[in-house]
């Protein structure tokens, strides 16, 4: 029997690439296709692929809230995220709406064979370099609401007035906020705190 699989990638020619690779495969065949997140959930319920595999950034719905939403419907779907994303914030994200791999683009095709063939047989494939990554996050401090949205205008730019008028705060509550953030990301100014928020995956560049 086949692995049926499901494909879920905004880049036309990175999936069209992926399909292509999967479908020269003796043992998995593509069964569906999306290129947003909002179809993912029908297609699944349409298709019920063995495994799907889910890039992170995708338009209408994210990765990580598709794999949330799929699991919530399908407990045991087998879903592996397939991303260039590697900050340790999008990987606790995604595995913890469910997903059984982790797995960064530039991998060779015959470890993402291998995932797919691991993770159909009910077990998980999450590479060294992203376990590390997950470690470091586990063992970190966690940022509150407040502190993550202080974040993201400091990330944009925001002056503490600006960020303090943006959430109707006062400028002392928004200090007291970028010290205690500061002190959680383990950097010692606004500068650092952004450049640590984007490469950890705490917030995204539009």
């Amino acid at each position: 029997m086949k692995i049926r699989l499901m494909v879920v990638e905004d880049h036309h020619i990175v999936r069209q690439g992926l399909v292509a690779l999967l479908n020269s495969v003796q043992d998995m065949e593509v069964v569906a296709e999306a290129s947003d997140g909002k179809a993912v959930v029908d297609l699944f319920r349409t298709h019920q692929p063995d495994v799907t595999l889910m890039d992170l950034r995708l338009p209408g719905l994210g990765g990580a809230e598709a794999v949330a939403e799929i699991r919530a419907i399908y407990p045991n779907a087998r879903i592996i995220v397939l991303t260039t994303f590697d900050g340790d914030e999008d990987i606790y994200r995604a595995l913890q709406a469910g997903a059984r791999g982790y797995l960064l683009k530039g991998m060779f095709g015959d470890e993402l064979l291998d995932a797919i063939r691991a993770v159909h047989a009910g077990k998980t494939r999450i590479p060294p370099v992203v376990a590390e990554r997950l470690a470091g996050r586990m063992s970190g401090h966690e940022l509150t609401a407040r502190e993550l949205e202080v974040l993201q205008l400091i990330v944009r730019g925001q002056s503490n007035k600006e960020i303090g008028g943006n959430l109707s705060i006062t400028e002392a509550t928004v200090k007291t906020h970028i010290n205690s953030l500061l002190g959680k990301l383990g950097v010692t100014d606004r500068t650092q705190a952004a450049t640590t928020a984007i490469q950890r995956g705490l917030v995204h560049l539009k």
